[in-house]
């Protein structure tokens, strides 16, 4: 087969796959080279650095990260697909952030698990295309693999890394998740996507505890993404408060991000909101049961943090609340009580940031 031929046979697999992808509901498709020398130097300064805190995974497995056949042996191309995921409109969402009594979860945690969502999507996508040209050699990531699936996205052509560090797309904004599979074929690569955040700093100036240290750099120990949901023993006191409602995850910056006006809601069922999430009580979810809770979080990516680590991030979450409601107190003795050193730390911070918001609240009226 000639030069030519074989050029031709590839860009027809590679709009054949990307037919297959957005007929099994994928958002977007684009495909990377493996080169990520760029990447990986920056990833390697930001370690250097600390910012990654108590995830030690992030350090692991070396130069697999940005060499992809180091990981997959074989690996040429990576297909990056897309997938949306925003539940309900943001301004629902802003509403709810530091909400005197409510509880905020991150968008993408309100539904079913992403990774039970994408994978078994992505598999489908590697079976049809075995089906169309036989065998051939694949490895599907969700989130799930030393794998820089932002850097790749970009070089895709799938969306740019803003200066919060997620991934943003002109036409959709950044409310998505992402997936990948490393493969041998020699599929033709798209072009990378370019910069749009310009001069907007909005991410930065949003962010509750100060986490976007700068453009394009997030100091980790800062991120309550990081804190509610990676770190493990007690949150610093001196970001507590910034925290506010926040029990898993944080929004913020995607929330007030002006490329997110072009965000649609997800065609998704599964990631629609479950069990009241989008609007639960924080007292009520504080007095729930751990057989409760895990009935509850079945299938949900929540599930993952544990029943001390919810229970800790609502004490705090409590401490914050401004509502003068007595079912927050109530609350907040609860886990006061409990058993659990980690969780009743917490909920005595909690009663005692609660007097002092009352204290301040009485001399404003005075």
């Amino acid at each position: 087969m000639s030069s030519d031929e074989s050029n031709a046979r590839l860009r027809s697999l590679y709009r054949t796959i990307e037919q297959i992808a957005y007929a099994l509901g994928f958002d977007a498709f684009g495909v990377s080279d493996i080169d990520l020398g760029q990447a990986g130097d920056r990833l390697e300064r930001w370690l250097a650095e600390h910012r990654h805190g108590d995830m030690a995974w992030m350090a692991r497995h070396g130069e697999k990260r940005w060499k992809p056949d180091l990981l997959v042996p074989g690996t040429v191309r990576a297909i990056c697909v897309r997938l949306d995921y925003l539940p309900e409109d943001a301004e629902q969402a802003i509403a709810m952030l530091d909400h005197p009594s409510k509880a905020y979860v991150s968008r993408y945690a309100l539904g079913r698990d992403y990774h039970r969502v994408m994978r078994p999507r992505l598999q489908k996508l590697a079976a049809a295309v075995e089906e169309k040209i036989g065998q051939f050699g694949y490895r599907a990531f969700v989130d799930s693999a030393p794998v820089m699936e932002k850097p790749l996205a970009q070089k895709a052509g799938v969306g740019w890394i803003g200066k919060h560090t997620n991934l943003i797309n002109k036409r959709a904004g950044s409310w998505f998740f992402l997936g990948e599979l490393y493969t041998d074929l020699e599929l033709p690569v798209d072009s990378p996507s370019t910069d749009h955040c310009g001069s907007c700093t909005t991410c930065i100036e949003v962010c509750p505890t100060r986490a976007i240290t700068g453009p394009y750099e997030l100091d980790a120990r800062r991120c309550i993404s990081y804190l509610t949901i990676e770190k493990d023993g007690s949150i610093p006191e001196s970001l507590r408060k910034g925290i506010g409602n926040r029990i898993y995850g944080c929004d913020d910056c995607q929330l007030f991000c002006p490329w997110n006006k072009f965000a649609r809601i997800s065609k998704e069922t599964d990631f629609a909101p479950r069990h009241g999430l989008n609007d639960a009580q924080l007292a009520a979810l504080a007095m729930q049961s751990e057989t409760d809770w895990l009935s509850d979080m079945a299938g949900s990516a929540i599930r993952r943090i544990g029943f001390a680590r919810w229970r800790r991030n609502l004490a705090v979450a409590l401490g914050n609340a401004t509502d003068p409601d007595t079912e927050i107190d109530a609350a907040l003795e609860h886990l006061a009580q409990c058993d659990d050193a980690l969780v009743s730390e917490h909920a005595r911070w909690g009663q005692t940031q609660r007097r002092a918001l009352a204290e301040e609240s009485v001399h404003e009226r005075a």
